[in-house]
């Protein structure tokens, strides 16, 4: 008689030794263990690496596949030297929202989470320009998505001022509309106003915003190549006037690649207080937030996509294996350590950053996994394929299996 709804068997599982089995019911974890088990359904994992699903913590899903839209002059902007035309390349994109239309970027936006299934990403944070140009359009289909995908990929949908409050009139109106539509998470972008003290305001205004309809906080902040730009201190700082502890996260904060060591020290201590978390776009950028410095301070740090095929970066697939070989190149971090550091970053860590609970493969986590075809982690990410299969709320969403016949001259 099954013992379990599901069994993974002959599991490899990351620093533990031998082979294992995983027993998995209503969506949960049961028995990890290296005894025999049966289950009505099996998966026979083969020797198979099996870890925690990916965590994809920075999408600008509204954006998917606007690049050819758009045009080359904001990707040339933002990838060009230490990143000092990022404010420019941020005006040249927006003229693609005169073409914003829930029709065309609905199945944009669905293609990015049917690939978000196949490749095993459980939990995606999905930023959706909220502006007086893209005004609601990016938003609703995203929403719908949502609903469409539960319980197989968890959006978190970001009502995301990228044109700024001070700067961008009526900004403020529609990003409470969303919520009020049933967005999940305050966004926000105060480096682009245009001074310190508007910077300051757009934080402010966003974070009570959160605090009074019991959101989370997703800030891009410091995205240029100025050290002096200091808006991470301000949502640190925002976070804890607004009782927001633990509920906010701060992305790209490029500009922290710049900071001289004593600086990065204490704004490390300011977001350890205030429990901001950091999520890092190494690949989409020519500067980088100080990703093992940070994880060094205690600070988790995840990594995301960021874009697929827009105004910002022109490739992308959501496999978010691909994300962290990439990772690995970028950071400097191809020894054990840093392949374990990138790996957490788009699984368990980036988990911690959303706020997102039980995502574990311990007895009692929950039932989100993904069996790889290589045994080893070195080996996942060389090749960052899709996974063999794809496990989400306790059942098997999606196989992937590769062949290739060769033709030789005899």
């Amino acid at each position: 008689m099954a013992t379990h709804q599901l069994v993974v068997a002959d599991a490899v599982l990351r620093g533990r030794p031998g082979r294992w089995q995983i027993g998995i019911d209503d969506g949960h974890i049961e028995a990890v263990t290296r005894d025999r088990l049966t289950g009505r359904d099996e998966i026979d994992a083969g020797g198979g690496l099996v870890t925690e699903s990916f965590v994809n913590a920075h999408l600008h899903l509204d954006k998917v596949h606007t690049l050819d839209r758009a045009g080359e002059a904001a990707l040339t902007a933002y990838t060009a030297g230490e990143m000092g035309s990022a404010r420019r390349s941020i005006e040249l994109a927006s003229a693609v929202k005169a073409q914003y239309d829930r029709s065309w970027i609905a199945p944009n936006a669905r293609w990015a989470v049917m690939q978000a299934v196949r490749y095993g990403v459980r939990h995606l944070v999905a930023f959706a320009d909220v502006d007086t140009k893209a005004r609601l359009e990016g938003v609703i289909p995203l929403l719908a998505l949502r609903e469409e995908f539960r319980g197989v990929v968890d959006l978190q949908v970001v009502a995301f001022p990228q044109e700024g409050l001070i700067c961008d009139p009526g900004a403020e109106d529609l990003v409470r509309q969303a919520v009020e539509l049933g967005a999940d998470v305050v966004g926000g972008i105060p480096w682009i106003e245009h001074t310190d003290a508007e910077a300051r305001e757009h934080v402010r205004r966003m974070c009570e915003l959160a605090a009074a309809g019991g959101r989370r906080v997703a800030m891009l902040v410091d995205d240029a190549g100025d050290a002096s730009l200091r808006t991470t201190e301000m949502l640190a700082e925002a976070m804890l006037e607004h009782g927001l502890v633990g509920r906010g996260v701060a992305h790209h904060a490029r500009a922290l690649g710049l900071y001289a060591r004593p600086s990065l020290e204490r704004l490390a201590g300011l977001a350890t207080r205030a429990g901001l978390g950091f999520v890092s776009d190494p690949h989409t950028g020519s500067i980088h937030l100080p990703v093992r410095e940070l994880t060094a301070l205690g600070l988790p740090v995840a990594i995301g996509q960021d874009d697929i095929e827009d105004a910002f970066y022109p490739f992308g697939r959501h496999n978010m294996l691909e994300v962290a070989f990439l990772a690995a190149h970028a950071l400097g971090a191809a020894d054990s350590a840093g392949l374990d550091l990138v790996y957490d970053a788009v699984t368990t860590t980036a988990a911690t950053v959303l706020g997102v609970t039980g995502h574990r493969l311990v007895r009692g986590g929950d039932a989100d996994l993904v069996v790889h075809h290589q045994s080893t982690l070195r080996s996942a990410l060389a090749q960052h394929e899709a996974p063999a299969y794809v496990v989400a709320s306790g059942r098997v969403v999606a196989t992937s299996m590769t062949s290739t016949t060769l033709h030789l001259p005899t």
